[in-house]
């Protein structure tokens, strides 16, 4: 008599709107450390759209923010300094942010990989509404040169990438400009690289855009893909509930 089939791997997506950054930070923190104790038994995958706000990551060299306080003020921009790896970034209206808590011990350990896994991802969604996107040798992050680029066309970048891991569980991630107003990037030095120039998925599909809803979709799909995880979606107050029974429980071990 045949076996029955392994059961796939989930990845539970949760949608959450548009929330601070802030919050949205300490809600992937607990959920990292549910994931890393066995409180959460899956994979996640948080989607939100941020107010506008600047990180500094640990790689973030001085200088790299380009404007005073007074000024983030006047453009309404929050200031944070996290744990994630990579420099200087923006994250606003119109952006999909992406935070993946992942247990790589159930997929691969090496960072390298991941990153180069979630680029793929992105990399793949794209693909799939028509835009080519790629790689940029030893640069981090996802970047496209148009629909119809010529040989040697400058590269633009669409998407950044900044990851922390714990214990091989990740968290932070990637945020991948969709409609986003570009003017907020001056503000910076985007990713600490002084030439770069940032593009966004509408500005380069034009009419073709697909809408914003189609490309989360995407996304989702072939980061469950990659991975090889069945997508699940679920609520944030499903997402609160589990972390709250998660932080009175008893560690489990991994």
């Amino acid at each position: 008599m045949p076996h029955a089939p392994y059961p796939r791997m989930k990845l539970t997506v949760v949608d959450l709107g548009t929330m601070a950054y802030g919050a949205a930070l300490e809600l992937q923190r607990a959920a990292a450390s549910a994931r890393i104790a066995g409180g959460l038994s899956d994979d996640l995958l948080l989607l939100v759209e941020h107010p506008p706000v600047v990180t500094l990551g640990r790689g973030t060299k001085h200088g790299h923010l380009m404007a005073s306080e007074a000024q983030l003020r006047a453009r309404q921009v929050e200031l944070f300094e996290v744990e994630r790896g990579g420099d200087i970034t923006f994250h606003g209206p119109g952006q999909l942010v992406g935070y993946p808590i992942v247990d790589l011990k159930a997929h691969r350990q090496d960072l390298h990989w991941y990153l180069r896994q979630v680029e793929e991802s992105i990399i793949q969604a794209m693909a799939a509404v028509g835009l080519p996107c790629a790689r940029n040798t030893g640069l981090t992050g996802v970047w496209t040169s148009g629909v119809h680029a010529p040989d040697g066309a400058r590269l633009r970048k669409i998407a950044s990438i900044g990851v922390h891991a714990r214990d091989w569980v990740t968290w932070h991630g990637f945020a991948l400009n969709v409609t986003t107003d570009l003017s907020y990037f001056d503000l910076i030095v985007p990713c600490g690289i002084s030439d770069v120039t940032m593009t966004t998925v509408q500005k380069e599909l034009g009419a073709d855009f697909p809408g914003a809803e189609r490309i989360a979709g995407e996304v989702e799909r072939s980061f469950a893909s990659l991975f090889g995880l069945e997508p699940i979606r679920q609520s944030q107050a499903w997402l609160e509930t589990q972390l709250a029974a998660a932080a009175t429980s008893p560690a489990t071990p991994a």
